[in-house]
């Protein structure tokens, strides 16, 4: 069956229209991307698909281009389009943040974060840098890898955080593991970057852990 075949509150653009976009699931949002399906299957079908055959949304969105392509129903251009999409949603948060302050925002801090961090490979250990509003002046990935006090370098931090004149930070890594639980050594380091910062008169605000789906915050748990 077409989608054209479908009662008009089943069809995935109207039902956006009609009830916002969080009222659809994961296929029926996929379906508005592809816009079409493929024979013997109708958009949302290849949707559903797609979703089961790469095992999640985020199992799509993060394919490269070689794995996307074999697909049917894709290709480099539907490739290009997607990674278009996720780009402009990370801009779209960049912007957010830029008007806010990351202290009356958490939520928006935690997304930003998420999606700058969530899918990386490696542990990488970004530094969010403010102004004296609490507003976003940058966020920079300082350091990869195994993150533990031997190649975290507090200094570094100062150093930069100085250069940029901020006022306070937020520190953010990931767990490739997917738990946000933070480590013994997550701690030592916090600790030691904080009482780094305190000695130029630089507020840290927060250690943000990213995981699969669960952002853990020091400051939230009063380790800050």
């Amino acid at each position: 069956m077409s989608l054209k075949d479908l009662p008009a509150d089943c069809r995935p653009r109207e039902k956006l229209l009609a009830k916002g976009s969080e009222s659809l699931s994961d296929a029926e949002l996929l379906a508005i991307f592809l816009r079409t399906g493929i024979k013997g299957m109708n958009a949302i079908e290849l949707a559903a698909y797609l979703l089961e055959d790469f095992g999640s949304l985020r199992g799509l969105m993060n394919a490269d281009l070689q794995a996307f392509s074999k697909r049917k129903g894709l290709g480099s251009a539907k490739y290009a389009q997607l990674q278009a999409v996720l780009e402009l949603s990370r801009r779209h948060l960049e912007e957010i943040m830029a008007k806010e302050d990351a202290l009356t925002s958490p939520t928006h801090t935690a997304r930003f974060l998420r999606a700058k961090l969530r899918d990386r490979v490696r542990e990488a250990f970004l530094v969010l840098f403010l102004d004296n509003q609490n507003r976003p002046i940058k966020d920079e990935v300082m350091f990869e890898g195994t993150i533990n006090a031997a190649n975290v370098y507090p200094r570094e931090v100062v150093r930069r955080a100085l250069e940029l004149h901020a006022n306070a930070v937020i520190l953010a890594h990931n767990h490739p593991s997917g738990v946000a639980e933070p480590s013994h050594a997550d701690r030592v380091i916090t600790d030691r970057i904080g009482d780094a910062l305190s000695l130029v008169d630089i507020r840290l605000l927060d250690h943000m852990v990213i995981g699969d789906g669960c952002v853990v915050s020091f400051a939230e748990r009063g380790w800050i």
